[in-house]
This record gives C-alpha cells, sequence and structure tokens, in this order.
C-alpha cells in the first residue's frame, strides 16, 4: 500500500496553497486558523531557558502544535509542558497533551512529530542532531552547531543525507541590519575591505565545586551523554557548563559564533581557502572552568582581508567592518556607519543581494512546508562554529597556524589536528 510521509504531506500542502478554492472555515481550522492535520508537529529537546524559549513562542503561532518537550531533568519538562498545556487550553485546543521525555530517543522515535528544536547544552548538539536527521525530523539546531569540528563534518553529512531542513539558531540572519551590513561590505559600498572586527562578551572564572549525587528528578548519565564522566556537582548543571570545556568551548564559540558568522557573512573569504590563525587568551588559573575569559585572535584570508576578534573588552560588542571608504558596525542594539550616508544607501538591482528572512522562526517553518534552503543552513553553521573553534585552538597552541578549508584541518601541526576531535563516551558515537 502507498504510504506518504507527514513531511511530504506538508510540501504538498504548501505547493497547493495557490490553486483558488473555496473551503469552509471550520473545515480550516478554529476561527479559519490552520486545519491541526496541517500544523507542523514540534518536539523541543532540552527545557533550559533557550528550549523553553522556542516552546513558547511556537507554541503562540497557529500553524505548529508543540507536542512533546525532552530534558534530562524532568522538573524543567514539567514545567514547559505545564505552560504550554496552559496555554493552548486557553486558546480552546483540545488536542492532546504535551508529551515529556527524559530520553531523546523516545521522541525522536514519535512519527507524528516533523521537526524538533535542539536546545541542549552544546557537547550534545552534533550528535542530537544526526539522530534527528536520520529518524527523519527538520531541525532547529541551537548554536554553537558542534563541540568540534569533526562533529560538524560528520552532521553536515547527516543533514545533506537524509534530506533535513536544518536552520541553525544564528537568527542574527533573520535580521535587516545585520543583512544590510554584510551587504554593504559585499558591494563595494564601504570601498575594499580590508578588516573586520568581533568583539563578543568574555568568559568567567567558577570556584571548585564539592561533588554531590545527583538530584531525584535528573538523569545525570544523560545529561552526561558523549562528554567523559565526572562526579555530579550542583554548579555545572546550570548555565556554568558554558565555561567548562567538556560541554562547551566558553563564550568564544557559543557567543563568538553569532557575530563571527556575520563576518563570514559580509566577508566570504574568511570561510575559504587557506587562513592563518594566531591568538593569545587568558585561562582560569583553577576552579572548574577552564575555557578563555579574554582572548585576542588574528586571522588572515587569502585575499588579505583581517579579522580581529576578542572578547568585547577590547573592542566593541558586534561585527564592523572597515574598507577604504568607510565602516560599518552592527549589533543587536542597531546599525551605525562612516560616513553616515551609507545607512541610507539604495542597493542597485545588480548588487548583490542576500537572503532574505526578517523572523527565523517563520523562515525555518516555511522551509519544512516548502523544502526551500533555510536562511541559516547546516554548512554557514558549521564553517562559523569552526572559526571559532580554530580560534580556541590557537589561543591554547600558541604560535601561528594555517587552517585549509578544503582539507578540513591544520597544514603542518599534529597538535591542532588531534584537537579537532574528541573521543564520545560510550556508548555514543556520531
Amino acid at each position: 500500500m502507498h504510504t506518504i510521509t507527514r513531511r511530504a504531506f506538508l510540501a504538498s500542502a504548501a505547493a497547493a496553497i495557490g490553486a483558488p478554492q473555496v473551503i469552509r472555515a471550520e473545515v480550516l481550522g478554529r476561527n479559519g486558523g490552520v486545519a491541526p492535520c496541517n500544523r507542523i508537529a514540534i518536539g523541543v529537546i532540552g527545557a533550559g531557558s533557550r528550549g523553553g524559549g522556542h516552546a513558547h513562542a511556537l507554541a503562540g503561532r497557529v500553524d505548529t502544535k508543540v507536542v512533546a518537550v525532552c530534558d534530562a531533568y524532568r522538573s524543567k519538562c514539567e514545567t514547559i509542558k505545564n505552560q504550554i498545556d496552559d496555554h493552548y487550553a486557553g486558546r480552546g485546543d483540545s488536542s492532546r497533551a504535551c508529551a515529556i521525555y527524559q530520553d531523546f530517543r523516545e521522541l525522536l522515535a514519535r512519527d507524528d512529530i516533523d521537526a524538533v528544536v535542539i536546545a541542549s547544552p552544546e557537547h550534545w548538539h552534533g550528535l542530537q542532531g544526526a539522530m534527528a536527521a536520520a529518524a527523519g525530523k527538520d531541525v532547529y539546531g541551537e548554536k554553537a552547531l558542534t563541540l568540534t569540528v569533526a562533529e560538524g563534518q560528520a552532521l553536515i553529512q547527516a543533514v545533506r543525507r537524509h534530506g533535513c531542513i536544518f536552520q541553525v539558531g544564528t537568527q542574527q540572519r533573520s535580521s535587516r541590519d545585520f543583512r544590510f551590513a554584510c551587504e554593504l561590505a559585499r558591494n563595494g559600498y564601504l570601498g575594499k575591505v580590508h578588516t573586520v572586527t568581533v568583539g563578543v562578551p568574555g568568559g568567567r572564572a567558577l570556584p571548585d565545586a564539592i561533588s554531590t549525587p545527583p538530584p531525584p528528578d535528573l538523569d545525570y548519565d544523560l545529561w552526561l551523554g558523549p562528554a567523559p564522566y565526572t562526579p555530579h556537582n550542583d554548579l555545572k548543571g546550570s548555565f556554568n557548563w558554558y565555561f567548562i570545556a567538556d560541554y562547551c568551548a566558553g563564550w568564544i564559540q557559543s557567543w563568538g559564533v553569532h557575530h563571527i558568522d556575520i563576518a563570514q557573512w559580509g566577508a566570504p573569504c574568511l570561510a575559504t581557502g587557506q587562513i592563518k590563525v594566531k591568538g593569545m587568551a587568558e585561562f582560569p588559573a583553577g576552579g572548574l572552568a577552564d575555557t578563555s575569559i579574554t582572548w585576542r585572535v588574528e586571522i588572515q584570508s587569502e585575499n588579505g582581508v583581517r579579522l580581529i576578534f576578542s572578547d568585547e573588552s577590547q573592542q566593541p560588542h558586534g561585527c564592523r567592518f572597515d574598507g577604504e571608504a568607510g565602516w560599518v558596525l552592527v549589533n543587536r542594539s542597531g546599525i551605525w556607519a562612516e560616513p553616515a550616508s551609507l545607512l541610507k544607501t539604495t542597493l542597485a538591482s545588480t548588487d548583490e543581494h542576500l537572503y532574505v528572512s526578517n523572523d527565523h522562526h517563520e523562515n525555518f517553518l516555511e522551509c519544512v512546508r516548502t523544502r526551500r534552503e533555510p536562511a541559516a543552513p547546516v554548512e554557514t553553521g558549521h564553517s562559523a562554529t569552526t572559526l571559532t573553534l580554530v580560534s580556541d585552538i590557537a589561543t591554547r597552541i600558541g604560535g601561528e597556524l594555517t587552517w585549509d578549508w578544503r582539507a578540513g584541518c591544520f597544514l603542518g601541526s599534529d597538535e591542532a589536528n588531534r584537537m579537532l576531535n574528541r573521543p564520545m563516551r560510550s556508548p555514543w558515537r556520531m
């Protein structure tokens, strides 16, 4: 018997929108909204602040339904589930309640889930993304894309092999200001661009922590997942894991990837050919954290464009492009330029116009329906993440390194290349 997947059904429904029809509102859905069978069913993996934010935003839409939430902390799942159920009940939605899971594999096994949001700690991103793609789900994956370069390379293969729509959570690609700054840089309105600077928040030190038993609502083995086994303590299970290298490379990676992504969008030469990388950093003298507090990295592209990447104690927060005829600086607070008249530029029809998206969730959902490439596909997420990781490696090794984008490795440094991958704790593997 012929069967059709929900992915194919949603795509065919989107293609049929252009056909003129007269359909009763009650068939389309409540108050003429989207019919239940056409709503994209979402599962959220990670019920912390980011996952909770995604769950609430997606539950507020008429074309989606958040049907499941997963976290190693059961109490976090219960909090989000209750809020989502209350929201739908207040809207008069009588469909079944949001389910909760501690093991994400159970969520991925559900055939009725079309797409997942991955907002777990970063050491899980690559593996969960690849497993979601293999399970036939489309993915909105939080940054940083992966913990290592090798994971990113494997994730790209999985996404492309399984025909997955993958939107990386580098949401600045869905902002007019960031897009316009990159268009000014790419179309010559600044003159020849020679320098790009990126500043992001610096890291932090953490005190030593006493080992404690995991709380009863935590599946600690699942929280660790592929990371090395270390005893549980009360410090690392929340925001502080960002600064512990077993789970994240620190703000140089997790914050850096946002503005580094804009740097490569406006100056694509930074992510092509061979680049020279050198850097230095201050690391905690002791305690639980072991990622950089302050850093300064310089990257030289083949065509002479230089990227200066540091914590924001050394330069303004955001991404700035400097050219021979002016500069533009952009961050989430606004956009500035010298001369200021640059901000009134109207692009010519012959100029390069970048991908237009003004809402990252909206763009992802549209692409789930149409199978179009999203604003932040897995490849750009990988190249931005790679730039942050080679920066981190350069600060740890010292000296100048050469990164070859085509080969996907450093040239002439076995020490640096060993840092491109990490063993995963059994039984996990990409």
